[in-house]
């Protein structure tokens, strides 16, 4: 009998599934989150009698055959980057990507790492840096006497300094063919695999890239009404994949009495 094996593949499913949907839920408050998904594979199966096999001497065929299958895995986790809630926060470096495209920023290893966190502020230095102390690339400094910092929507930062406004720099943002490709390394940051293919680097508001919008935070696309939902339906799943295993037990107890 399969049905025990089966029964433990839907359980272990689910508590991935109820996995990923507690994290969604987690991260409800954080700040350009985006929620995950996840999608179900059958199992291999076992063919009794294969469909289209051969049934007499007469060439009858099998029309659908004879398979049993054998349970079900988790195929992926997609990650959903549809725009978040933009929030006005008054900070003059916060910033929200209005459409698709990620900040770069140089992470401690060397390598580019890639955010919708624009919650930007000004280390010991002045560099323009993220929460974790990863600064922007290519990098902005702000001078010590800079007063009125103005971000433009195609990143152009400028700020006044000794009664004059100076030019900073630019923030030029990335965007990539398959952004749920992307692997999520924390702190709001994502690394380039193959599977999302090469950065391709566009001034804001240009090529299909959103612009940047000055003293904004994108808020998480997680949806707590959904959020819920899902994670009672998944609940029940297991469930019903326990009950599997009950059942299973009580008809091979029946078998042994017999």
């Amino acid at each position: 009998m399969n049905a025990l094996k089966i029964g433990a593949t839907g359980m272990l499913a689910q508590q991935s599934n109820v996995d990923v949907l507690a994290n969604n839920i987690a991260n409800i408050n954080t700040t350009a989150f985006k929620r995950q998904r996840v999608a179900f594979q059958d199992l291999l199966y076992m063919n009794e009698t294969t469909p289209g096999a051969t049934t007499s001497s007469t060439d009858t065929q099998a029309a659908s055959g004879v398979q049993y299958g054998l349970g079900v895995r988790v195929g992926a986790t997609y990650r959903n980057f549809t725009q978040g809630a933009v929030t006005r926060t008054d900070a003059p470096l916060d910033m929200s990507i209005q459409g698709r495209g990620f900040f770069n920023v140089s992470l401690p290893d060397g390598t580019t790492g890639y955010t919708r966190d624009g919650a930007f502020q000004i280390d010991k230095d002045g560099n323009m840096v993220t929460s974790q102390g990863f600064a922007l690339d290519p990098a902005i400094t702000i001078p010590a006497t800079a007063v009125d910092v103005n971000i433009a929507s195609d990143g152009t930062v400028s700020a006044k300094v000794d009664e004059d406004i100076v030019e900073l720099g630019q923030i030029t943002t990335t965007m990539f063919i398959n952004e749920s490709g992307l692997e999520a390394i924390g702190d709001n940051i994502y690394r380039e695999t193959v599977a999302s293919g090469g950065p391709t680097t566009v001034v804001a508001g240009e090529d299909g890239s959103g612009g940047l919008l000055q003293k904004h935070l994108e808020g998480s696309n997680v949806d707590a009404i959904e959020g819920i939902t899902d994670l009672i339906t998944a609940q029940r799943a297991y469930e019903l994949n326990s009950k599997i295993i009950t059942t299973a037990d009580e008809m091979m107890s029946a078998a042994n009495q017999i």
